[in-house]
């Protein structure tokens, strides 16, 4: 290991347990995991319905505003799993396989930064429909959403590559071989990769909030200016506002964990509940704000989620002992 590699391991290790072994009594740590695991259920629920009812209604496909949001849901459906199996993980073993851990971490890594672009798309979408509705059929189509979201993925996969391509320079072939907390700061120890991500982080986050404000203040002009059909810009506005809202929280993600350090080191005897409230309040709280946006907020979706619901509450139901018929 490097002098930069071993300063930016024993630096991010202070936000980890000490030994990066997880120490809490055995009723705590179930406590903690099952709480993680019904809310991970309850989330995994309500995104697989929204999923479900996306699917068996084809004029949802030709809608781009519902492709953007059923992007969303999987995405964070598919980082929410990652990310509570991950901490799961962290407590029945306290070390994996570097080569099984970085698949595990690139992707949460992916997820993680497409959901403020996803939110970057979506906003521009509310703007063109509320600034140009004239125009609105042929600049939202379904091909330029499918365009869009891999235009996403591309640039979310980037960070994490780089990173990929970074380790596999700088560190020896024995290291994916070892055991390691897994953890993005102990996969990715070189101290570059750190810089590296907050200039990305710098500029991506910018970008994204430049568009959401100027969505937002266009869209404020816009219904100082509207006689008519203010219900819907008014919405617009309010969807865009949440998005600003959820933006913010997704930022969590990239500021606790330098914070992190500082607060196990000022108070270590909390240590282990710190990064399980950071835990809470980063990964698990902000995935509530996706389906509320557009699942129940948006009129269309939630008559035909509630129908889905009732459906399959009523295929659940025991079915009554119906009187034979005399042979």
């Amino acid at each position: 290991m490097n002098s930069s590699a071993g300063s930016a391991y024993e630096n991010f290790n202070l936000s980890l347990p000490q030994n990066v072994t997880p120490k809490d009594s055995f009723s705590s740590a179930l406590t903690k995991n099952i709480v993680a695991m019904l809310v991970w259920l309850a989330l995994s629920i309500l995104n697989g319905t929204m999923t479900s009812t996306f699917f068996k209604h084809n004029f949802f496909y030709e809608d781009p505003r519902y492709i953007m949001f059923i992007y969303m849901v999987i995405n964070d459906a598919v980082q929410l799993t990652l990310v509570t199996g991950l901490y799961v993980v962290s407590y029945a073993f306290s070390k994996i396989l570097v080569s099984a851990c970085c698949p595990l971490i690139m992707t949460a890594v992916l997820t993680t930064r497409s959901t403020p672009l996803i939110l970057g798309g979506m906003a521009i979408e509310r703007y063109i429909s509320i600034c140009f509705p004239l125009h609105y059929g042929h600049m939202c189509t379904v091909q330029r959403t499918i365009w869009i979201i891999g235009v996403i993925l591309v640039l979310s996969i980037i960070p994490p590559l780089t990173d990929l391509f970074i380790t596999l320079a700088k560190e020896p072939a024995s290291f994916f071989e070892s055991f390691i907390f897994c953890d993005h700061s102990l996969l990715f120890r070189d101290r570059s990769i750190y810089y590296k991500n907050c200039a990305f982080d710098s500029v991506y986050f910018s970008f994204v909030f430049l568009a959401l404000l100027y969505t937002y203040c266009k869209i404020m002009l816009t219904a100082r200016a509207a006689s008519t059909d203010l219900v819907s810009v008014k919405k617009a506005r309010n969807t865009v506002l949440l998005h600003c809202v959820q933006l913010l929280l997704c930022m969590l993600a990239f500021v606790v964990p330098s914070m992190q350090a500082p607060l196990i080191q000022l108070f270590p005897q909390y240590g282990l509940e710190i990064r399980y409230i950071n835990f809470l309040l980063v990964y698990i709280i902000p995935r509530f704000l996706s389906p509320m946006i557009y699942g129940v907020r948006d009129e269309k979706f939630r008559k035909y989620w509630i129908r889905y619901l009732l459906s399959r509450v009523n295929r659940v139901k025991p079915t009554e002992h119906l009187p034979q018929k005399p042979r």
